[in-house]
């Protein structure tokens, strides 16, 4: 799969694995991760440079299908990717799900809260990743105006791990479905 290329060296994926799926947990968890941009006209590499990773606290609130955290915390990873220069890549889990794939009100709040991000950073580029317990699936914004698109690879120091590119394939599947 061809796509931006997200970059996580020093244990950065194994660390956010074992924070999103903590053992006996049941809720969504989330973490964002701050990246280096580096572009040429036909590529896009997100360097990750640091993690955050959310605590209890950090939520407003949580349940095994939906997240939403404090605006105290939302305003602290903005300023920290501001004062990093980085872009924003905003990663969560989803315990119960086999084939990540992100949800009709993940991609609703995407509407709200990318263009918000990348104002607040200068239009650097923002990501999402959700990851299920068997796999992941990430979106890219490269810049405000750009429409998304999906994710080509994660690259760790132990080699490379593809998406699964099913929001992408289905968006129009998921994006207009009718909430339950």
């Amino acid at each position: 799969m061809s796509g931006p290329t997200i970059h996580m060296a020093g244990g950065v994926l194994a660390r956010l694995r074992q924070h999103l799926f903590p053992r006996g947990g049941s809720c969504e968890e989330a973490a964002f991760l701050f990246a280096r941009a580096q572009s040429t006209d036909a590529a896009l590499e997100l360097h990750v440079s640091e993690a955050q990773l959310i605590p209890p606290e950090g939520f407003a609130c949580r349940s095994p299908f939906y997240l939403e955290l404090t605006d105290e915390t939302r305003a602290a990873v903005i300023k920290r990717a501001h004062d990093l220069g980085a872009g924003l890549i905003e990663c969560h889990s989803h315990p119960g799900q086999r084939g990540a794939c992100f949800s009709w009100s993940d991609l609703h709040g995407f509407d709200e809260f990318v263009p918000h991000a990348m104002w607040r950073l200068k239009g650097r580029p923002y990501a999402a990743i959700v990851m299920a317990p068997d796999s992941f699936d990430a979106l890219v914004w490269r810049s405000a105006t750009a429409r998304v698109e999906p994710a080509g690879v994660i690259v760790t120091e132990t080699g490379r791990i593809e998406p699964t590119g099913l929001t992408h394939s289905n968006w129009s599947e998921i994006y207009d479905r009718q909430p339950l």
